[in-house]
């Protein structure tokens, strides 16, 4: 009689443990796509970050590298000239009259076409 109760209080502890341990729980994503959800991540990454970024500064240094005296340019600022001088790094802009500004290359957003500054 004292066998059978023991017996049963152990079941009655154990059982429940074994059948929570064998009880599958949800399981996260695999390896294999948590790969394939990094190299998407960076995919997207590069087509909407980099690349674009990339191609725009590489076409702002062509514009820079194209630059020749009597160009017509617009400024970051807004300032609006046309180039009298290119030094190294350094335009000078002919804003009006016997009025020239020293700018920065890099300064440069656009080359205005011919006689803009005329109708302005």
């Amino acid at each position: 009689m004292l066998l059978n109760r023991l017996l049963a209080l152990v079941t009655l502890l154990v059982l429940p443990g074994l059948a929570v341990a064998q009880e599958a729980g949800p399981q996260g994503p695999g390896a294999m796509m948590q790969i394939i959800f990094l190299g998407g991540f960076i995919l997207i990454f590069y087509f909407l970050v980099w690349r674009p970024q990339s191609k725009r500064a590489k076409e702002h240094k062509e514009l820079i590298g194209g630059l020749n005296k009597g160009d017509e340019v617009l400024v970051n600022g807004g300032l609006a000239g046309k180039i009298s001088r290119i030094k190294d790094d350094f335009l000078v802009l002919e804003v009006s009259e016997k009025m020239e500004v020293k700018v920065q290359k890099g300064a440069v957003t656009t080359v205005l076409p011919k006689g803009t500054l005329k109708d302005i």
